[in-house]
């Protein structure tokens, strides 16, 4: 059963979790799949957008009510959890807002756009008694977690270098396709939005950061953030590394990969999003060796397909029966990279981590 270090809400045993869902764009329907994967013990009770067209679509498919505003929602609404898949700078609010309502949050990444607003969301939901949670389902990637396991089992021994790509297309288009989109409020550039789930695999496969330094610009699109940047980090087990990003590539998305040199092992993550791997290779054999080419799959979704994984951790953990494998503390930790990567670029100088103690 899980163990919490706050006082939290009584688990839900009796019955099928409740989910509300708010943000009916682009990414909704990974979430309503998901939800959809696990009928037996969550729904979806309720859609929300403040595009009424939208909330009505996604009402129609899943058979949730729809609403058009996260007053009216909470208000009408008896669902036990609300999901966040509004844009970033909005998070810290609504996730607030649930909060205090007492509804357990699932937030999309990045959690918030500001290091004081990350903090802000994981006080309030510790103080009324309700699980944060962030949304990081390329974790759940059936090639990410061979990764981690070879990591885990020590199988690099010391790992030297590590290099992670992400080189997608993203045109004028997609920026004016709302208001929101490439600002620093509400969005975030390349690295804060795009590259988000990237970032997490520099503290969840490797380690700590030490300190990093980027550069970031915007060379192409008419946005307030940047459409490109590389940062060069260091890890506190003196690994060294770097990370390319821009959505730029020519003429759609090539690449969103990881390479990793270690003492005794190397492995390259490649394909379009970390699905494929392209070299897999350690001094001493393993039996997750076997397990290398049935991982592998491909996709031209950059989103992969972990969210009916990463939805089953949550609502074991409503039920008591799991901790959260990303809470909003460990949301943290890839904010907190984040920020530290957009000082740097904004100063022009290495920065090390924790940003505070």
């Amino acid at each position: 059963m899980a163990d919490s270090l706050f006082r939290h809400k009584p688990f839900i045993t009796d019955r099928r979790i409740r989910f509300a869902l708010v943000g009916c764009g682009r990414i909704s329907a990974n979430h309503l799949q998901a939800i959809a994967r696990h009928a037996d013990r969550a729904e979806l009770v309720a859609v929300c957008d403040v595009d009424p067209a939208r909330a009505d679509a996604a009402a129609a498919q899943s058979g949730a009510a729809a609403f058009y505003s996260l007053d009216e929602l909470l208000a009408r609404s008896d669902a036990d959890a609300v999901i966040l898949a509004t844009p970033s700078g909005l998070h810290p609010a609504q996730a607030i807002r649930c909060a205090r309502d007492g509804r357990h949050v699932v937030t999309e990444k990045p959690m918030a756009t500001r290091w004081e607003d990350g903090k802000e969301m994981v006080r309030v939901c510790d103080a009324a008694g309700v699980f944060l949670f962030v949304v990081k389902q390329n974790r759940r990637n059936p090639t990410l977690q061979l990764v981690k396991r070879a990591i885990e089992k020590k199988r690099f021994g010391r790992i030297y270098m590590v290099n992670v790509n992400v080189f997608w297309s993203r045109p004028q288009s997609y920026y004016d396709s709302a208001a929101w989109r490439g600002t620093w409020e509400f969005d975030g550039g390349a690295f804060m939005n795009q590259a988000s789930h990237y970032v997490d695999l520099l503290d969840w496969l490797i380690g700590p950061v030490e300190s990093l330094q980027a550069y970031t610009a915007t060379l192409a699109r008419d946005i307030q953030v940047e459409d490109s940047g590389v940062v060069s980090i260091r890890w506190r087990t003196g690994a060294l590394g770097s990370m390319n990003v821009t959505m730029l590539t020519y003429p759609k998305n090539l690449e969103g990969s990881i390479t990793i040199l270690g003492e005794k092992g190397t492995v390259r993550l490649g394909g379009v999003a970390v699905n494929r791997f392209d070299h897999w290779e350690f001094a001493e054999a393993d039996a997750d060796d076997a397990l290398v080419n049935d991982a592998s799959y491909e996709t031209t979704s950059v989103y992969g397909h972990g969210h009916p994984l990463y939805y089953d951790n949550v609502i074991k953990s409503l039920r008591g029966e799991a901790d959260p494998e990303t809470d909003g503390r460990e949301g943290l930790r890839s904010l907190e990279i984040l920020i530290a990567t957009y000082l740097s670029a904004r100063d022009g100088r290495r920065v090390a981590l924790p940003l505070e103690y």
